[in-house]
């Protein structure tokens, strides 16, 4: 659950992901459907970043899961101004502490502002893409370091943490092995639970399929979007494995 790049490096990502976006809704259809995403259109993922910055905020600053946060540009507001005020406000909370204080979380084996610094990292990067793909700008590439880390987010986090707190678990056991860039993790299901980490190359050499690819498309791919950047991902070995890993991620990620 440790980030794989600087702490200081993910605040910068996530202003220059959070500005990237905001420059892409002006002027912009917001109805515009986003590429791969049936039923989300670019204005209702800038909102949604907008949201979830001003829910983090409210999280860190209360204490508790806030249940109450603005939601919604006002009346009249650009979306620009809504993402950027959003954005302030939270890199401000984040620059104030060293990224390994304690701060509440949902996640309970990281109740630090780090965990935070990453999240919302990705969570600007994802939706940035989202964003310049449905008004038809070039998608600006992510950096290596960054959708490598990425990779190690959706797996450790989403897909050991967040589906153990669903109560998902696979139909049969089986084992993924996840390569990119001479990093691999080990992504194990069983008809108890999900776990992926890290591993040496050897030890996943038994895995059941092995999912290979660039950086940024991997990382895209595992975050389900797939009409865009499949092609560059390679998917060897057991096809029930692979499907059930992809449709894992799916609910984990949803």
């Amino acid at each position: 659950m440790t980030a794989l790049i600087e702490a200081d490096r993910l605040l910068d990502v996530l202003e220059t992901e959070t500005t990237l976006l905001a420059a892409a809704t002006v002027g912009a259809d917001p109805d515009r459907p986003v590429p791969g995403c049936p039923g989300l259109t670019a204005g209702e993922t800038a909102r949604h970043l907008g949201s979830v910055y001003r829910m983090a905020l409210t999280w860190i600053r209360t204490g508790d899961r806030p249940t109450r946060w603005q939601r919604q540009p006002l009346d009249g507001e650009p979306l620009e101004h809504y993402l950027r005020d959003g954005l302030r406000a939270l890199l401000g909370e984040l620059e104030s502490h060293p990224p390994d204080a304690s701060c509440p979380t949902w996640h309970p084996e990281n109740q630090t502002y780090g965990f935070w610094r990453r999240r919302m990292a990705h969570e600007a990067t994802v939706h940035r893409i989202d964003v310049q793909g449905a008004v038809g700008e070039p998608i600006t590439p992510v950096p290596e370091d960054v959708a490598v880390d990425g990779v190690d987010e959706v797996l450790t986090l989403w897909f050991t943490h967040r589906l153990a707190v669903l109560g998902v678990s696979g139909t049969r056991a089986t084992t993924v092995a996840v390569r990119t860039a001479g990093h691999t993790w080990l992504a194990e299901v069983t008809t108890d639970r999900t776990t992926a980490s890290p591993a040496p190359l050897l030890s996943a050499e038994s895995a059941a399929a092995t999912v290979t690819g660039p950086p940024q498309e991997l990382y895209l791919w595992l975050w389900g979007r797939s009409a865009v950047f499949s092609s560059a991902v390679e998917r060897e070995g057991d096809l029930d494995a692979l499907t059930q890993l992809w449709a894992l991620l799916r609910l984990a990620t949803r």
